[in-house]
């Protein structure tokens, strides 16, 4: 079959573009540009995410140079030529690869665990404020004490010491131990060997068995201080670090389970406890809180003696304390 040759047709003459002599002076005015095919737009959570790796990155930077190896006891040795601490050094010392740290200060998307976070802010040698500025970068909730607290002041742990042999600790309004004098850190266990993610009275009072044993009306206890926590979190229901603490309690314990399912509300109050000490033997306490700030905020929890042997007994046992601090 023959096939038919189409015939081109003329295109059509493209509009002639007359040249628009520059203005001598004065502002130059940009016209309407012509139309352009829509720009894909970031979403927003996807932006912020960016923002904050890049500034986490510039953070990590900034710290690592401004570091000496002396700091972190490391020679300084003779060819050293990057002002404060290497890649290298950080990463070895924080226990996490090179590669892996190095990504962290080039803004690479990748996740970083609370337990890294923790490394590099020793590591760093951060404070309060700059531990709370890194684990806001990297999106995490940090798991020590203290997120509600800042700042532990030095006349508060005065007090705390002025207060012995009576057993006192700071807390916060999420039953996280902000600080403790010596008499408290032996009353339920010994808080020194407790790892910092675990001093909490909510976490120790349903997962720690020593803290446990030493409760004398234990199941009583632990169905208050639930109805407490519940109570407390109404005014923090969107706060990651309250969620992070219902979600462990519910996972590590089916009696926290049971008596946060009661939906039992009660306000925190004074009240005559009962513990028996691993060192000196039974103990009748009133419990009394001191309240820090308004809201509810930190407060100073003491114990006083209720009777005469309860007093002795509290005096022995800080003598024990001092000497263990003092390792004799």
């Amino acid at each position: 079959m023959a096939v038919r040759a189409t015939e081109a047709q003329p295109r059509p003459a493209e509009p002639s573009v007359t040249a628009q002599p520059r203005p001598a002076e004065g502002p130059v005015t940009v016209g309407p540009r012509p139309t352009q095919e829509p720009v894909a737009v970031r979403p927003r959570a996807a932006q912020e995410s960016v923002v904050r790796r890049h500034e986490l990155a510039a953070f990590l930077r900034h710290r690592r140079e401004h570091i000496t190896p002396e700091q972190v006891g490391l020679p300084r040795g003779r060819r050293r030529r990057t002002p404060g601490l290497r890649r290298e050094e950080v990463a070895q010392l924080s226990a996490v690869g090179v590669t892996w740290y190095t990504w962290l200060e080039q803004a690479r998307d990748i996740q970083v665990s609370v337990q890294v976070l923790d490394a590099l802010a020793r590591t760093l040698l951060l404070d309060f404020s700059e531990r709370e500025h890194l684990f806001n970068l990297a999106g995490a909730v940090d798991p020590s004490p203290g997120k509600n607290c800042p700042s532990v002041t030095a006349a508060q742990r005065a007090v705390l010491e002025q207060l012995e042999p009576f057993p006192a600790c700071l807390q916060n309004s999420r039953y996280d131990i902000l600080a403790y004098n010596r008499t408290y850190g032996l009353l339920l266990c010994d808080l020194a060997t407790v790892p910092p993610e675990d001093l909490n009275c909510m976490i120790l009072a349903y997962t720690h068995e020593e803290w446990r044993s030493s409760i004398v009306h234990l199941e009583e206890t632990t169905r208050l201080m639930a109805a407490k926590l519940r109570a407390a979190m109404a005014g923090h229901l969107a706060d990651p670090a309250w969620k992070t603490l219902l979600k462990r309690l519910r996972t590590e314990s089916a009696e926290f389970r049971e008596a946060w399912d009661r939906h039992e509300v009660v306000g925190v109050r004074s009240k005559r406890k009962q513990f028996v000490n691993a060192h000196v033997g039974p103990l009748t306490l009133d419990h009394t809180d001191l309240w820090l700030s308004p809201n509810s905020g930190p407060r100073m929890v003491t114990y006083a003696p209720a009777d005469e042997a309860s007093r002795e007994r509290l005096e022995k046992l800080h003598a024990i304390a001092c000497r263990e601090a003092r390792g004799t």
